[in-house]
């Protein structure tokens, strides 16, 4: 890491010890930047590897179907078998009386999950096809990555994996309690979410942006 001249399409980063401003580059796995000024840590990841980006996309895509077709929970109680999947958990909730908790459930972990993957797939295709040069593919990524942060919060496939665990304790004296193929899918997308969104960077997707606005 050495301190270059702020050039039109450079990434640049300030380091917060000595505020010199240095360019920031991709890394390989498991190696640290520091400041050359005062080795102050900047970033340790690489940033926006975007085939490794899609690859993780588009494994999560082919996982939420099943996470939402078949069953996440089987309960067997005196004789009668119950099966649930997320959409139908949410509305039983729902109907109950619950509409915020149902809503809730079927806001983050149904809807919001499957915007947000279609967006980071979208702002790939964008960037690697070119088509964020045009005026409309540059107007449309920044829509994306607009409402990117706010998306991603909402986002919150945690929380049910979370209630998975905590239903079958609350539950097991009372019935037989089944993960099915829908819970271990759910729980895989989870954990490829969970990596996607690290190997994503927001800053680095606008950086498209700004070097499109620059030429035109």
């Amino acid at each position: 890491m050495t301190p270059v001249k702020p050039g039109k399409h450079c990434n640049l980063i300030v380091c917060s010890g000595c505020d010199l401003v240095v360019s920031k580059r991709a890394l390989p796995s498991g190696v640290r930047a520091v400041c050359p000024q005062c080795n102050t840590p900047l970033y340790d990841k690489p940033y926006c590897a975007l085939n490794g980006v899609m690859a993780l996309c588009i494994t999560a895509i082919l996982l939420y179907i099943p996470a939402m077709i078949y069953p996440v929970l089987e309960l067997h109680f005196l004789g009668s078998i119950r099966t649930s999947t997320v959409f139908d958990g949410a509305m039983a909730v729902w109907h109950q009386g619950y509409w915020v908790v149902g809503l809730g459930v079927l806001l983050g972990a149904v809807l919001a999950p499957a915007v947000l993957l279609c967006s980071i797939l979208a702002q790939v295709l964008i960037v690697q096809t070119g088509w964020y040069r045009t005026k409309f593919g540059r107007d449309t990524l920044n829509g994306l990555l607009r409402y990117h942060g706010l998306i991603s919060q909402l986002s919150m496939l945690e929380i049910y994996v979370i209630s998975f665990l905590v239903t079958s304790f609350q539950l097991s004296d009372f019935a037989d309690v089944y993960f099915g193929l829908g819970t271990l899918c759910f729980t895989l997308l989870f954990v490829v979410t969970l990596f996607l969104q690290r190997e994503y960077n927001l800053e680095h997707m606008w950086g498209y942006v700004g070097e499109a606005s620059d030429e035109s």
